[in-house]
């Protein structure tokens, strides 16, 4: 029985769980998605998600708290500079599974790990941004050409 078993053990001792995942965080910060099996997806995002949250606040205090578990300097820099810039609105939820199927070698369940603001597919705001500034261009296009129109007819009138 397990009980009480708060996390998955990956079939690894402590210390090599521990480097793999900050291998691993610091992978997905740096390339913004990375592909792995399901089981350390789900590992990887309890693993990072806090550390994005101690990145919204840009304190000494937190990026040395970060830097001790990805031991990487320009992990931690493209955390605090990017990353949580992106992200600071947000309350939660930073990172995406995506099941991807089976790997071919051994039948492993695959997934695709994502920091949710850096997929341009599944974020709706930034393609609605796009089409509203060309529906205003030309909506004020339209209407200044109607209001000259309408000055010519009101001189022509006079």
């Amino acid at each position: 029985m397990r009980h009480g078993k708060k996390f998955n053990h990956l079939g690894r001792t402590t210390s090599h769980r521990k480097a793999m995942l900050s291998n691993m965080a610091c992978s997905l910060i740096e390339h913004k998605r990375i592909n792995t099996t399901v089981a350390k997806a789900k590992a990887l995002r309890k693993y990072v998600e806090p550390l994005i949250t101690k990145s919204k606040n840009d304190t000494t205090h937190n990026r040395r708290i970060v830097f001790s578990y990805l031991r990487s300097k320009y992990a931690v820099t493209e955390l605090f500079k990017e990353v949580s810039v992106k992200v600071a609105d947000r309350p939660g939820g930073y990172v995406r599974i995506i099941k991807m199927g089976h790997r071919q070698g051994d039948n492993a369940s695959m997934a695709m790990v994502e920091l949710v603001d850096y997929n341009e597919i599944y974020n709706p705001n930034s393609k609605k941004k796009k089409k509203s500034t060309r529906r205003g261009r030309t909506k004020k296009v339209e209407t200044t050409v109607e209001a000259s129109a309408s000055s010519e007819t009101e001189t022509t009138e006079e």
